[in-house]
């Protein structure tokens, strides 16, 4: 197998990066006393059936605890702008690669290498690192970029390393937030390194982390049941995105049928030309993006504006809350309800409504004894399309809740960053999840929505 490492810039200032880059064959390791061909077996690393830990026959050491940074954030991280960063998790990693278009660099922590080989060869223990990365990252990948054989990969072992010739820095294990661990990509200058119009643009595509350890042989890859392995998976899934999508989208439908219900009676009863108006506000929502959606409700009530300041002051900030998640889940899926429940409505016969009112019933009883029966089906048709809808919200809750696990990770949101960090079978799980729960849920209410259509006309006809 063929292993490509370039110098590294730490250890060899005499020499330039980009001619350092020019020496690089296949099967060579840089070390302090020069360049060494180490290739290395790599055909019997057996890797767990996570993904997650390795070992192999003939090397100086396993590894454990791998991960992939599908996507990084460009936001400013506590308050200041740190570059483009990739979310390590909560500790330091021993190893930590970032690819670049063309090349990757790599950090290893040199006091835990030489803890595993010892006073042994650390080119050989570099050449072991590499092809480690390289059969987790393939297995990892899932169709997209991934660390090939004969890759041009800088090593260093400085958690801040500086790529001269690209501009770039590089900020490995950094804990910007508390129990926060980031790798960063800067430009020297301190610029956005995701700008084409910087001079230190880079092509950033994934980030890989892992941990040095020692497994006895034969430890994770024994053959396990499915019924082994699907407990297994379930034991150790985060569960949060269920509750907090539970939660969310029944509060929501709540306030959306009310809210909808109201709105589109209101509607009825004000002028034509006002009723134009008030229809064209109550339904744009269902016509915009949820991004757009999302980022007018952040200008509308972040917190450095009006409402978001008075928010913050009763004790009640909103932003990146879970009522936020609640809030954006209603804008989304009110208009569905409100359209729904007026075309029903202008649907009823005006001269029943006229009777009833020469009668002598008040408007609230002919909203509920008389309206509401008679436009129940297109009513529960509306629930049934704004559930739906408040269910598979993403973008808006994106932009206005953010990502917070067990506060505002929907299972929408679970299912895109877990995807984005190489974990495919937890992707795949919440998919059928919400799938399973959304046919459920509507035929649920069809179901009933259809006995009680029955029960009225059973109930005329007596």
């Amino acid at each position: 197998m063929g292993i490509a490492l370039a110098v590294p810039i730490s250890a060899y200032a005499q020499e330039s990066d980009s001619a350092a880059r020019e020496s690089v064959v296949s099967d060579v390791v840089a070390d302090e006393g020069g360049l060494a061909s180490i290739p290395v077996d790599a055909s019997g690393i057996e890797i767990d059936p996570e993904g997650e830990d390795a070992l192999a026959n003939g090397a100086p050491f396993d590894v454990a605890g791998f991960s992939r940074a599908q996507k990084g954030s460009n936001r400013a991280i506590d308050g200041a702008y740190r570059g483009y960063s990739y979310l390590q998790g909560d500790a330091r990693n021993d190893v930590c690669l970032v690819a670049v278009d063309g090349y990757a660099v790599l950090y290893v922590d040199s006091g835990a290498l030489e803890e595993r080989i010892g006073s042994g060869d650390r080119d050989a223990g570099l050449s072991w690192v590499v092809a480690y990365l390289q059969k987790l990252d393939a297995e990892a990948a899932s169709g997209s970029a991934r660390l090939e054989p004969g890759t041009p990969v800088y090593v260093t072992t400085d958690e801040s390393f500086s790529l001269e010739s690209e501009g770039l820095r590089f900020l490995f294990n950094q804990e910007y937030a508390s129990g926060a661990f980031y790798v960063s990509v800067i430009g020297i200058d301190g610029s956005d390194v995701t700008d084409s119009a910087s001079a230190s643009h880079a092509e950033l595509r994934y980030a890989d982390f892992l941990d040095f350890a020692a497994w006895e042989e034969g430890t994770f890859v024994e053959e396990s049941s499915a019924m082994d392995e699907a407990s297994q998976f379930l034991a150790k899934l985060d569960w949060s995105p269920l509750w907090v999508t539970l939660k969310t989208t029944g509060t929501a439908i709540v306030l959306v049928f009310v809210l909808g219900l109201l709105a589109a009676w209101w509607s009825l009863r004000i002028p034509s030309r006002a009723q134009d108006i008030a229809d064209s506000v109550f339904t744009i929502p269902m016509v915009l993006p949820p991004t757009v959606c999302g980022f007018v409700l952040l200008l509308l009530l972040g917190n450095n504006t009006a409402l978001g300041r008075w928010f913050i002051d009763i004790g009640f900030p909103l932003i990146f809350s879970w009522p936020a998640t609640v809030l954006a889940a209603v804008v989304v899926s009110f208009p569905l309800m409100y359209r729904s429940a007026r075309g029903a409505f202008e649907g009823i016969d005006r001269n029943m409504l006229d009777a009833a009112r020469t009668l002598g019933w008040s408007e609230g009883k002919i909203f509920f004894r008389l309206m509401l029966p008679l436009a129940w089906s297109s009513i529960a048709a509306g629930t049934v399309l704004a559930f739906a809808r408040a269910l598979g919200e993403f973008g808006a809750t994106l932009f206005l809740a953010g990502n917070y696990v067990g506060i505002t990770r929907t299972i929408p949101i679970a299912i895109y960053f877990e995807w984005m960090n190489g974990n495919t079978d937890v992707a795949l799980f919440w998919t059928a999840v919400i799938i399973a729960f959304s046919f459920l849920v509507i035929l649920f209410i069809n179901l009933w929505s259809r006995r009680t259509t029955r029960y009225r006309l059973r109930q005329q006809e007596e």
